[in-house]
């Protein structure tokens, strides 16, 4: 079978804010893809998706998306092909849920916004997946912290980028709605050819849903595979610097993992 292509790299990496935060961190992610980060506090996740945003620029090395360089791309060249998630809840509050979402429009449309029958498609589309079109009229603050949450995936989605990049996407979610965002990225996975870049803690989800994983250490690449190979206790353990019990479900085969605290 042939390899997807290549969506978006990053060669040999540096960058931070005055002191190098990530040190010359490599990774790729191809269409069709879930690649997880997985790493402790202030290992440089945050700063990774940034890099590879193009919000933050790198001291060294280079970020291409599909084969070209980042940094020669205008903003809405980007902005077509690539949305973020950011790991705060970023929405306009003065706004109803459905005109949030239709921002996510705004690089497809010329300069007065003016939505089209795809823009409207699109975002229709985006609220059913993320189980928000029954408030779509409702404005934004007067949401909980897990619906606002589902909004700026919505914004996403309604985009219909190439390259998803996701910063703790579940933050603020229950249960059920995080099982059902990370079924929606799969499907955007396998359906649309998206690559998608994901932040994650949940290390059962990481083990359940990614294709391939990235593990950061104090801001250097530590491991990197398919998520079979990676997703492993001993090399778990030494990034997150906790002991860790793994398993798997009996009836499913879905693999979990746990933390083993053992008092001093």
């Amino acid at each position: 079978m042939e390899a997807k292509p290549v969506a978006i790299e990053a060669e040999r990496v540096t960058a931070g804010y005055g002191e190098p935060v990530l040190r010359e961190v490599g990774l790729r992610a191809r269409a069709g893809e879930l690649l997880a980060v997985v790493g402790a506090n202030g290992a440089g996740k945050s700063t990774l998706l940034k890099v590879l945003a193009g919000t933050l620029l790198p001291t060294n090395g280079v970020v291409r998306v599909f084969g070209e360089p980042l940094s020669g791309l205008g903003r809405q060249q980007i902005a077509r092909c690539l949305a973020v998630v950011p790991q705060e809840t970023d929405v306009a509050f003065g706004f109803s849920v459905g005109d949030v979402v239709m921002m996510g429009r705004a690089p497809h449309q010329g300069g007065l916004l003016l939505p089209s029958a795809a823009d409207r498609a699109a975002v229709a589309r985006a609220l059913e997946e993320c189980d928000l079109a029954e408030l779509s009229t409702r404005s934004v603050a007067e949401l909980s912290g897990g619906e606002r949450r589902r909004v700026t995936i919505a914004r996403a989605l309604a985009q219909e980028p190439r390259i998803l990049l996701l910063d703790e996407p579940a933050a603020y979610l229950d249960i059920g709605h995080s099982l059902a965002l990370f079924e929606l990225i799969r499907r955007q996975t396998r359906q649309r050819d998206v690559a998608v870049v994901a932040v994650v803690h949940d290390l059962s989800q990481v083990a359940r849903w990614a294709d391939t994983v990235v593990l950061l250490k104090q801001g250097s690449l530590h491991a990197e595979g398919p998520v079979g190979d990676v997703m492993r206790a001993d090399l778990l353990a030494e990034v997150l610097g906790a002991e860790l019990v793994t398993g798997a479900d009996p009836d499913t085969g879905l693999r979990y993992f746990l933390p083993v605290f053992r008092p001093k």
